[in-house]
């Protein structure tokens, strides 16, 4: 990935919203949202949230597509793949990491309630 590519899509998911509706279109998968849908989850009025899914397709963090009369959004797994791997591919080049330079994985979140004390 170039770095002009890579600093583009690293500006798109410097804002509050758009990190916001980029994680949600990452959990939602490849089959995305309507606009209607992620405005509601994100709590944004629709002018607003033109604006911000623009800058995520502009920068190709996001792919849009029309069904019927609804624009769906999803997330394009391939740049942030190859965004991840730009920022991880000299990890620990020149010494050990400690800890190792692998992502982090999200820890499940307890189903059961936690008992009094």
């Amino acid at each position: 990935m170039e770095t002009t590519r890579v600093i583009e899509s690293l500006g798109a998911l410097a804002h509050d919203h758009r990190l916001a509706i980029y994680r949600l279109l990452v959990e939602r998968g490849p089959a995305g949202l309507p606009a209607g849908e992620i405005a509601t989850r994100v709590g944004l009025v629709p002018s607003s949230l033109t604006f911000h899914l623009q800058h995520l397709t502009r920068a190709g963090l996001i792919t849009q597509r029309r069904v019927s009369r609804q624009l769906f959004y999803a997330t394009d797994f391939t740049v942030m793949t190859a965004l991840v791997g730009y920022l991880t591919e000299n990890c620990c080049r020149a010494a050990a990491c400690s800890p190792p330079c692998a992502p982090a994985r999200p820890v499940p979140k307890s189903r059961r309630p936690k008992k009094a004390a």
